[in-house]
């Protein structure tokens, strides 16, 4: 049993994390004049770009998932619902590709 909670995904999980941190992560305490990166692989802009898209992807599904339950339960609303729907992942996309130009300029 022990060995089980062990292996957990949850711990791989953090273990992952954890490397990750390690190996890419700059050393933010002792760096020198010139700003020479020490970290082993730089993948700041790409976990960054990663965390919007997912991030992204699960507002956009929970709000379609949403309104279509909505839209099931209330069919007599439907057109205000969509169009509500197509506003909020039009924001949606918008915030998404501001922060993929802010990640993106490094």
């Amino acid at each position: 049993m022990m060995l089980r909670s062990l292996f957990s995904t949850r711990s791989a999980s953090m273990l992952a994390a954890v490397l990750l941190t390690l190996f890419c992560a700059d050393v933010a305490s002792a760096q020198e004049a010139g700003g020479g990166s020490t970290s082993l692989i730089d993948l700041t802009a790409a976990f960054s770009v990663g965390l919007v898209v997912i991030g992204a992807a699960m507002g956009i599904s929970k709000l379609a998932a949403s309104a279509y339950e909505s839209m099931a339960r209330q069919p007599e609303v439907s057109g205000s619902i969509q169009t509500a729907m197509i506003i909020a992942a039009a924001l949606i996309e918008g915030f998404t590709f501001y922060a993929l130009f802010i990640c993106s300029t490094k």
